[in-house]
């Protein structure tokens, strides 16, 4: 008899809605469902190569223990209770030589339950817990969170839009639903479309106006932007004049930043600038779509951020229908934040979070002072998970160098960090140093081979999935396992329970399955049900009533109550509360030492089909269709160097040299050139020197993360515009 379970993608934070197809324990088939509201039934190419993930001959399906020297991919078989007991007990040692602080964790993009990682480490006594999150989301939602009090990411692009801004994204390429509302509300509402890209993308070539700006000039063209709507009168004055703070002061500031100002800037025409402008502020209701490329500017990450909030808040689309929505959190749903124990982390712990003393907006100071905001408005908080971590480039330095103080010790889940951190030489000098690294994979990485243990993690067929969009969305999406995991797999809140009680940490994990935990978060819903199962199976949705225009009851979640176009979170925690511009951190103008060496752009990264992030290169038919590393370069630049087109081309930084294929393109601009990022080779040998070819094409080796060149509050470090130069690798390179 054949099953139909209700799954959700994993492969990307989209979640896609899937039907699997079960016959006697085994996965015959894997489809879109079509009643998802997300993709309706659609499937990109990585969904539809679940089953060559599930069944993969590579997947890690037992314990694995390190037998011989680090990196020389030597690992024994072993049992769960070895791995996780000999893991424990080093811990305890580490622990009671260096301090709690000196074991951390690594995470990876949302592939985890990280409420489970926040409440292990919260009760572990350890502050050092590190995502990406820097370089993804966070900079703007902690920009927006504490300027209006929760981040208006929901852009309802389908709800009457009349103009979507799509600012440093490519959904034509990287979110294909989003694609599709994008296009599908151009049909129904005439919406405009305003493409802000260096590149001209697949979104780009379907924009009413494509800005092509010079890579990690946003902030200066936001600004532009204020100056436009301020000195023409296009704002809303009401919204402004009731519901803001601080207008005053921001008009004063942007007079300086004036279109001919910008154009210098940014490359685009000043008259390009002030259509843009008009358009924008003059298409009610209108918003701007959320993407990451902004918060990887590096220096100035945050204050960009800050001119975009001010944009959204000044003319009136800050919670509106068709506008930028601030969801805020489930009102009964038990979210992230509740689940995080973060009251058991003492306050002496909280102050040793690496970073904190420098990079406060996306740690424990600047955390602190939100939350007390956001649980008097809301009655809840956001997660501490993503939006309260130690800083990824002072992690790695003090792994690798001992200061300010030693760590130890790693744990990483759903991430490859030598592939997804700048500075990939720093990194693998960190996590050689360490006493203990335990990686939890579904692969052999080129992280893992450095591991002294590889634990086998369960994929999304074999677990349940609970969609709160990084717990901070006002709905959910709840989705069943397929099947139980193969082999020996696990969940990560599997590992992360019984690793914990092995510490001590057994009353706080009542729950012994995903489902279970997952049932008791939904049991203030109302609903009728006994297991999570048949929740999914009758319900599998809950979306809190959308309200819009709360501030009208709640105010805003500030301390004022209202928009804070003068931010006194970010004042308090010694930062220039105002919107303003940040010269990159690697422009000619920055670093002119650099303009003649390293004479050409680099802007390293995009999400791009048919890989997420490192992913997905182990599965044959998606490396079919993308086989190797390519780098964008316009044909006039091509020239010049006498590329052709496949050729092996070097890219080289003052940080470090990969090579990768050369694409000839005029979507890229003749100075310019993009690399695609994540790239390491499964097929090459697995132990040192060679680690799969990290060092080969990975973009990270070229990018430097030195503080003093990160995002003055999240710290944030810089992928576009970096200084590079290329030559095409010679015969028997």
């Amino acid at each position: 008899m054949i099953q139909i379970k209700k799954v959700a993608c994993h492969f990307c934070h989209m979640n896609c809605g899937m039907l699997a197809y079960v016959e006697d324990g085994v996965v015959i088939k894997v489809i879109g469902d079509p009643e998802h509201p997300f993709n309706q039934g659609a499937q990109c190419s990585r969904g539809v190569s679940a089953l060559d993930h599930l069944y993969h001959p590579n997947r890690i399906n037992y314990p694995l223990k390190r037998v011989g020297e680090r990196g020389s991919g030597r690992f024994a078989r072993v049992s769960w209770e070895e791995a996780l007991d000999d893991i424990a007990e080093r811990l305890k040692q580490l622990i009671s030589q260096y301090g709690a602080e000196t074991v951390s964790t690594i995470g990876g993009t949302n592939r985890t339950d990280d409420f489970a990682r926040r409440r292990f480490f919260n009760l572990l006594g350890s502050p050092n817990v590190a995502h990406t999150a820097p370089v993804c989301w966070i900079p703007n939602f902690l920009a927006e969170t504490s300027s209006y009090g929760w981040g208006s990411f929901d852009a309802e692009v389908m709800n009457g839009a009349r103009c979507v801004v799509v600012w440093g994204h490519n959904p034509g390429a990287s979110y294909l639903p989003e694609m599709r509302g994008l296009l599908q509300a151009r049909e129904t509402f005439g919406t405009k479309i305003i493409v802000i890209d260096p590149r001209f993308s697949e979104t780009a070539a379907k924009a009413d106006l494509w800005l092509p700006i010079r890579p990690n000039s946003d902030n200066a063209l936001a600004l532009a932007w204020l100056n436009v709507i301020i000195n023409e009168g296009l704002y809303d004055m009401e919204f402004v004049s009731e519901w803001t703070v601080g207008f005053g002061e921001l008009a004063e500031r942007v007079q300086e930043y004036t279109p001919e100002w910008a154009a210098e800037k940014t490359g685009i025409s000043a008259e390009l600038i002030i259509e843009a402008a008009r358009m924008y502020a003059t298409s009610k209701p209108a918003c701007i779509m959320w993407g990451v490329a902004t918060d990887q500017l590096g220096r100035g990450s945050t204050a960009g951020a800050q001119a975009r909030v001010a944009l959204r808040a000044i003319c009136g689309n800050l919670d509106v229908p068709g506008g930028d929505v601030m969801p805020g959190p489930h009102p009964t749903f038990i979210t992230d934040w509740e689940m995080e124990l973060n009251e058991k982390l003492p306050e002496e712990q909280r102050a040793k979070q690496l970073g904190s003393d420098r990079f406060k907006l996306n740690s424990w100071p600047g955390y602190q002072l939100i939350t007390e905001n956001l649980v008097r408005v809301w009655g809840k908080s956001i997660p501490a998970e993503w939006f309260c971590e130690a800083n990824p480039p002072v992690l790695f330095r003090a792994m690798a160098t001992g200061k300010p103080y030693p760590v130890k010790a790693a744990i990483v889940l759903a991430d490859n960090p030598l592939v997804s951190y700048a500075n990939t030489k720093l990194v693998y000098q960190a996590l050689k140093n360490l006493d203990l690294l335990v990686v939890m994979e579904y692969w052999m990485t080129p992280t893992a081979v450095l591991a002294d243990y590889v634990l086998p993690a369960a994929s999304w067929l074999e677990r349940p999935v609970l969609t709160t969009t990084y717990g901070v969305s006002d709905w959910l999406v709840a989705s069943e396992r397929a099947i139980k995991p193969l082999y020996e797999r696990k969940t990560d809140y599997e590992f992360w329970r019984e690793l914990g009680i092995r510490l001590g940490q057994e009353e706080y994990w009542p729950w012994e399955t995903d489902e279970e935990v997952f049932k008791y978060r939904l049991e203030k819903l109302g609903y009728e049900i006994e297991s999570y199962e048949e929740f999914v199976q009758k319900y599998r949705y809950d979306f809190a009533p959308r309200e819009y225009r709360k501030y009208l009851t709640r105010g805003f979640a500030t301390p004022s109550g209202k928009v804070e176009l003068k931010n006194s979170t970010l004042e308090r925690l010694g930062y220039d509360p105002l919107p303003h511009y940040v010269e990159p951190p690697f422009s000619p103008e920055a670093r002119p030492e650099l303009a003649e060496e390293y004479p050409l752009t680099l802007i390293a990264g995009g999400g791009f089909n048919p890989f997420f992030h490192s992913e997905h290169r182990e599965i044959t038919r998606l490396r079919l269709v993308s086989p190797y590393p390519r780098v964008a370069i316009n044909p006039r630049l091509a020239e010049q160097y006498g590329i052709k087109d496949g050729d092996w081309i070097w890219i080289e930084t003052p940080t470090g040299k990969v090579k990768q294929r050369a694409v000839l393109t005029a979507a890229v601009a003749p100075d310019t050139i993009q690399a695609e990022r994540g790239w390491w080779y499964p097929e090459k040998e697995i132990e040192e020197p060679v680690l799969m070819g990290v060092f080969e094409s990975n973009i990270n080796v070229c990018l430097d993360d030195d503080p003093d060149t990160c995002d003055e509050a999240c710290g944030s470090w810089c992928t576009r515009g970096v200084r590079c130069r290329i030559s095409k690798v010679g015969e028997g390179s």
